[in-house]
């Protein structure tokens, strides 16, 4: 069973459940699972990595590859 039937298998089991307590818990589990993941992407970045960041945003604003906060907010403002 590939991962999109069983989403919506678990959906229509979701759509069922009427105690609302069951509910609470299910929410609960999913942002707990959900932060695990989060965190357990992340990871320390080293002083050379963040330098390197540095260095390349400098060198991105040097060679006109940024942009004005108010052309970002017109992009925006379009969506």
């Amino acid at each position: 069973m590939d991962i999109i039937v069983r989403k919506l298998n678990f959906i229509q089991e979701f759509l069922k459940i009427s105690d609302e307590e069951l509910i609470e818990k299910l929410e609960k589990t999913l942002r707990v699972e959900r932060k695990k993941l989060v965190e357990s992407d992340l990871k320390p970045m080293s002083i050379a990595e963040f330098n390197s960041m540095i260095n390349a945003s400098e060198d991105d604003f040097t060679n006109g590859r940024a942009n004005e906060v108010h052309e970002v907010l017109k992009k925006i403002d379009q969506w």
